[in-house]
């Protein structure tokens, strides 16, 4: 809500500021879904995230599988025997939640082959608009998928220097 809150007033302060600058939009979604290359690296992650889910599923199932013969066997185990047994599954779900984490946390597997695979689409996109606008003489280029978000902006409508100025900051000063 906070996004769409400020990418309004950036709207609304823009339109005002610039009456006689040119404005355009893209859609990346439709744009990336366009491109063959974006397809194949998507159905790739997929691939890649299905696999590694089916992996750790499995070895879920492994260890619920051991817990249950644990519960049957609880009551013909020693004390000893049955700590050794909590540990082995509490270590197996620790080897899990690690591989997971290693596989679909924020900076896991799936995040690098991400990086790996569609950035370098993403960049060719980026370069491809910010070449369109500043063809098409563009001062702004807004995209319309999902949240609006400003995806090129000449660098000489950039007023963040005269607000801190106005604020009273300036470079020198920390």
């Amino acid at each position: 809500m906070k996004k769409i809150i400020l990418s309004l007033i950036a709207i609304i302060s823009i339109s005002t500021y610039s009456f006689a600058q040119k404005m355009g939009y893209v859609d990346t979604d439709y744009i990336l879904s366009n491109i063959p290359e974006y397809k194949a690296a998507q159905a790739e992650l997929d691939k890649i995230s299905v696999d590694w889910q089916k992996e750790i599923e499995a070895k879920y199932a492994e260890i619920d599988k051991l817990y249950k013969i644990y519960q049957a066997e609880s009551v013909l185990l020693t004390d000893d025997m049955k700590k050794k047994r909590e540990n082995e599954i509490i270590n197996k779900e620790k080897e899990v939640k690690d591989l997971q984490k290693q596989r679909f946390g924020v900076d896991g597997e799936l995040f690098t082959k991400r990086m790996e695979l569609v950035k370098p689409i993403q960049d060719k996109v980026y370069n491809a608009v910010k070449q369109v606008a500043e063809k098409s003489g563009l001062a702004f280029i807004f995209d319309k998928a999902g949240q609006v978000s400003l995806l090129y902006s000449n660098s000489k409508y950039d007023k963040s220097e005269d607000v801190l100025n106005f604020l009273g900051y300036n470079k020198s000063k920390k």
